[in-house]
């Protein structure tokens, strides 16, 4: 598991604006409430895992993929979101690579 010692600092951001952390907690209470939208918690959770692969946030990532399981998703959906986020990330990585051969191609 990775090391939340460094979410103690959480108390230091509500402290310098506790509007904008208040309205944060809401809308992610909103987005992640269990009879919220027609998607069902899981998926919504499943969706989150997916995300927090490709923004690489390791405390979003732990915190997602044990939610996700809470809402009844099994190890095997958590890790076919996880390779769905995988082949998303992949495929950008080529399709910027268009950028690289046209910026080469203009040059002949």
């Amino acid at each position: 598991m990775h090391s939340h010692e460094e979410a103690k600092f959480m108390a230091d951001i509500k402290e310098a604006a506790p509007e904008m952390v208040s309205a944060f907690f809401g809308f992610d209470k909103a987005v992640f409430g269990k009879n919220t939208g027609n998607l069902d918690l899981a998926t919504r959770e499943l969706i989150a895992v997916g995300v927090a692969v490709t923004t690489q946030c390791p405390y979003c990532i732990e915190d997602h993929a044990a939610r996700a399981v809470e809402a009844g998703a099994s190890k095997a959906d958590i890790a076919e979101a996880v390779m769905v986020a995988a082949a998303l990330r992949a495929g950008g990585g080529v399709t910027h690579g268009w950028k690289a051969m046209k910026s080469i191609a203009e040059d002949e």
